[in-house]
């Protein structure tokens, strides 16, 4: 190969088919996409750098809904490799988690205190995407699982908050009515699958709207509302938060609340104990506490059974989840049994 020369992967044999991201097939395109990234590094200037694609691979595809892209690129001069991600959604660009990304960078939350949410990139609207920098690191699943992951809970506490104080909540918002009638659809579509749980699943979702309802009101922040160990990414010497694309105004108390439900339902699958991992969640739990004060105790008690709930559904949907449904089940019952008996 000769100094010019550029060594590309492959395309993909057949780009899939979705009528919903009919742009899909053009986002995997070296020759449709080199200039397009060009354009995006050349930041407003009238000369472009030259970009060799090396590669565009997907990563996930949901049908009719949106699609990840992973590209790696050499940029000329002064040939340095970049890794982003392609986000395209059938609905559109998603500019407001664009924004939102920008702006949590913009408020410190971009490395230099060992926190970052990866850098956004640019739009490319006319192929419903936006792009972010793709950044090395493990999910936290495998640190939290080995010796020391209480160090690495308490880690991950501490840059939760650090999420929850960077900006003003943003408009749109998630609360407890909306859980609510989000836990009333999941639970009745379990129904439909399992009949003869029908009246354990009624008994379940009115013992979550007590609970729901005995959850002292807070003033909003802006929330992650998807946050679990997948979305954290463990560097070397950083912590980074991904997947922001339900970010809105909430109660921080759902979020140290889904990590913790997350953490139950792992250990369950893994161990079949749902306490396997419960040093780990209490030192989560201690040090979110410390942060947000020890009066939200008993509001992260209540979302993290409301979370835990909403994984009984998730169960039914993935096949390697489905032989552990009824046990999440009853762990929910139990739970739940408890939170009203005190």
């Amino acid at each position: 190969m000769s100094a010019g020369e550029v060594l590309r992967e492959p395309p993909p044999a057949q780009p899939p088919s979705d009528p919903a991201l009919p742009s899909l097939a053009r986002a995997l395109d070296a020759a449709e996409m080199e200039p397009r990234l060009a354009a995006l590094l050349a930041d407003g200037s009238a000369h472009a750098p030259r970009v060799a694609l090396l590669s565009a691979r997907l990563v996930r595809h949901k049908p009719g809904r949106r699609a990840l892209v992973a590209y790696s690129l050499r940029v000329d001069p002064p040939g340095e490799l970049r890794h982003w991600l392609g986000k395209c959604r059938a609905r559109g660009t998603d500019r407001r988690t664009f924004r939102a990304v920008r702006e949590l960078r913009a408020a410190g939350l971009d490395g230099r205190d060992g926190v970052e949410i990866p850098r956004a990139v640019g739009l490319l609207p006319e192929l419903g995407m936006w792009l972010q920098e793709r950044v090395p690191g493990e999910t936290a699943w495998s640190g939290l699982a080995a010796p020391g992951g209480a160090a690495l809970a308490r880690s991950i506490a501490d840059a939760l908050h650090r999420l929850h104080q960077a900006v003003s909540p943003p408009a749109r918002g998630h609360g407890v009515a909306d859980e609510l009638r989000i836990l009333d659809e999941r639970l009745h579509s379990v129904a439909l699958l399992q009949p003869a749980w029908t009246g354990r699943l009624e008994r379940l979702l009115e013992a979550c709207r007590r609970s729901a309802a005995a959850i002292p009101a807070s003033a909003p922040r802006g929330i992650h509302r998807d946050f679990y160990p997948d979305q954290v990414l463990v560097g070397p010497d950083r912590i980074h938060l991904v997947d922001l694309d339900l970010f809105c105004a909430g109660d921080p108390a759902l979020d140290a609340g889904n990590f913790l439900a997350h953490l139950s339902e792992w250990a369950l699958r893994q161990h079949g104990d749902p306490q396997a991992l419960a040093d780990r969640e209490a030192a989560f739990a201690e040090r979110f506490l410390e942060l947000a004060g020890g009066g939200r105790a008993a509001a992260v008690r209540a979302w993290t059974d409301l979370a835990l709930v909403r994984h009984v559904e998730i169960s039914t949907r993935i096949a390697e989840r489905r032989p552990f449904s009824e046990a999440l089940l009853e762990l929910c019952e139990q739970r739940l049994a408890r939170a009203h008996s005190t």
